[in-house]
């Protein structure tokens, strides 16, 4: 479980407001259909997830677990970076052949593709007893962004104040990112 929740939590809280929340409101409000929407974002956050688990779990035969800790620490200052920053939405019309499923899957696949999200689920990976749990917890902390986004669609950012939530995110990204890595470079 030790890589469950962390990922979980880090990768929800990353994924407010983030671009592929935007891409995910776009997608609902272009398609209009839900499920075959998030069964396409569950099938590309599975498989990003998947491809940052690995490349975790092979990372931490071969590097110190406090460079590990330290890497988390980056993958945590870089998130807070992203979430304080203002996010442009993206392009959806190259994907309208495709259908709501092929479409969705397509880019949100490209677009978290080394995102924020990739880069903690392969940091906590790397640290984790069981890295496939992380991915398993980043899968679901993306789905559990994106089904609000995905139901509610351009009222999403109408009724939740999703800059001062972003802004608040990663302010605690930026503290939690600089204790870690204080704590990795044993100067706590």
């Amino acid at each position: 479980m030790d890589g469950l929740l962390p990922a979980l939590l880090a990768v929800a809280l990353a994924e407010v407001g983030d671009k592929t929340q935007l891409l995910a409101i776009l997608l609902a409000v272009r398609f209009g259909r839900p499920a075959p929407i998030l069964a396409g974002i569950a099938v590309a956050a599975l498989a990003n997830s998947l491809i940052a688990a690995i490349g975790g779990a092979l990372v931490a035969g071969m590097v110190p677990f406090r460079a590990i800790t330290l890497m988390l620490a980056v993958a945590l200052l870089s998130a807070g970076a992203g979430s304080l920053m203002r996010q442009k939405p993206p392009k959806v019309g190259i994907y309208d052949r495709l259908g709501p499923f092929a479409a969705s899957a397509v880019a949100f696949f490209i677009l978290e593709f080394g995102d924020k999200s990739q880069f903690l689920t392969f940091a906590v990976a790397a640290r984790a007893q069981v890295p496939m749990l992380a991915a398993a917890g980043a899968t679901i902390g993306i789905l559990l962004a994106s089904v609000p986004a995905v139901m509610l669609g351009d009222a999403l950012p109408r009724t939740v104040p999703i800059r001062v939530i972003r802004v608040g995110i990663g302010i605690l990204f930026v503290v939690i990112g600089v204790i870690v890595g204080l704590g990795a470079l044993r100067l706590l």
